[in-house]
């Protein structure tokens, strides 16, 4: 039986990407990024797609026109949660919230048997935690069970340091959540140099948005990542001038600002400036730009393809649009296995329900 899936807030479909390869039909995916909506339409071609303002007081109605009837199993989104910085807990419906209350009103409508909101780790502690009450709060009352926690996307096999904090709400007549186990511990993490060592240096050309691979896949984790692709997309080097160049090369790997010499480098000083990966580690955490992190091994940028692996996107998930669009897009998506792991274990309270019936 399949699964029924709207994604809010979907950006280009990292998260829906994982719920796809965990059985889940994703129905619908919602944002008002234009370029990020394209990525995710041409890679999720069985879902429609749709430029919607989250923050509209139709929403549900303009959710039901597109999705014509079809029962939501599930619901997941990562709303942006700014307005709660501002209005605090005592003011939880106030409108400065609205796109993270759309979650609130599209659950209330669709009564899914599942919910799941990721969004940054800063919100467990907002207001002294009060926030993070409130939206358990808020859920309970609607009829689900919701267990919330801190989650490190390396603990699901991600080869990077990605921190969020994640609600996930059962209906309450299908049991308490739990979590899914953890995959690995930091001395197993997936490394760098396991993700990437396979896919062309780039040292003598800037490469191209399709190319062939060149190497072998070397890991088990590249095996994975290849196992749908025979070309490679998106692997294309930026062009640094040689003064940039010859900064990065005094950057020693796993190292950053405060490794290189009085007086250079001067023009970023803050704890991410100039910060080359390490290959035995994790990458840090991917984010929207591309300027502050370097390759463990070359001296430049990461590509978006490179990007898109420490993200654990699969290889034949290509990304449309500008290179800057490109890299906001990687970096605002939720890794795709770590989706996997939390899709699997919603699956089975879903279907544990429908086997009793």
């Amino acid at each position: 039986m399949g699964l029924n899936v709207l994604d809010l807030f979907c950006g280009c479909g990292g998260l829906s990407c994982g719920f796809v390869q965990a059985g889940f039909n994703v129905i619908l995916g919602i944002d008002n990024d234009k370029a990020a909506l394209n990525t995710f339409q041409k890679n999720h071609k069985k879902s429609k797609a749709a430029n919607i303002n989250l923050a509209d007081d139709d929403i549900c109605e303009q959710i039901e026109d597109i999705i014509s009837n079809q029962e939501v199993d599930v619901i997941i989104g990562g709303p942006p949660c700014q307005g709660f910085s501002l209005t605090g807990p005592r003011n939880f419906y106030d409108k400065r919230n609205k796109l993270y209350l759309a979650m609130v009103s599209t659950v209330k409508h669709f009564k899914p048997k599942a919910f799941l909101i990721e969004n940054v780790t800063g919100m467990a502690t907002l207001y002294g935690g009060e926030v993070k009450n409130k939206i358990v709060e808020c859920f309970t009352e609607l009829g689900y069970n919701v267990n919330v926690q801190v989650l490190c996307a390396a603990d699901y096999g991600v080869p990077q340091i990605r921190k969020r904090l994640v609600f996930v709400g059962i209906r309450q007549d299908l049991g308490e959540f739990e979590f899914p186990t953890k995959l690995r511990t930091p001395d197993n993490y997936v490394s760098c140099e396991e993700a990437l060592s396979d896919l062309p240096a780039l040292e003598s050309d800037l490469g191209t948005e399709e190319a062939e691979y060149g190497k072998a896949a070397r890991t088990d984790y590249q095996k994975k990542m290849r196992k749908n692709s025979k070309k490679l997309y998106n692997h294309v080097a930026t062009n640094h001038t040689e003064e940039v160049k010859s900064v990065i090369a005094l950057v020693p790997e796993g190292g950053n600002y405060k490794d290189l010499p009085p007086g250079v480098g001067t023009s970023r000083k803050f704890n991410e400036a100039w910060t080359r990966y390490h290959s035995k580690k994790p990458s840090r955490t991917i984010d929207t730009g591309h300027r502050n992190h370097f390759h463990y091994k070359y001296n430049r940028v990461p590509t978006v393809r490179e990007n898109a692996r420490l993200q654990s996107f699969p290889d034949d998930f290509i990304f449309y649009g500008t290179k800057t669009q490109q890299n906001r897009q990687v970096g605002n998506a939720v890794p795709p296995m770590l989706g996997y792991n939390l899709a699997k274990q919603i699956k089975k309270y879903i279907m544990e329900d429908n086997e009793k019936k």
